[in-house]
């Protein structure tokens, strides 16, 4: 499994389903596991994004699905950083 870091921004849309239904974020979760992602953890922020999230996926075809997917609704942008731990980097640049 490979590890992904997701940056994500509400749309006008995404926050006004957000305030209506908080519980709505365990939803998506529920979803992005059928999808074959699941959430490492996760955290509302402040800043320029509103969620980071930690997520495992078997490859980047998994998540560029994810992120058509989530992208297309019109609720959310997401920016996505395939990360490495970093015992592994240091392995692979030895």
């Amino acid at each position: 499994m490979a590890y992904y870091v997701i940056l994500s921004t509400l749309t006008d849309e995404g926050r006004k389903t957000i305030k209506e239904n908080p519980k709505r974020i365990l939803e998506v979760n529920k979803e992005l596991e059928k999808m074959g992602v699941k959430v490492v953890q996760q955290y509302a922020v402040l800043g320029p994004y509103d969620f980071v999230n930690i997520v495992e996926a078997p490859d980047n075809t998994t998540i560029m699905k994810m992120s058509v997917e989530f992208g297309a609704r019109g609720s959310v942008q997401l920016l996505t950083l395939a990360a490495l731990p970093v015992a592994d980097f240091i392995k692979k640049i030895k």
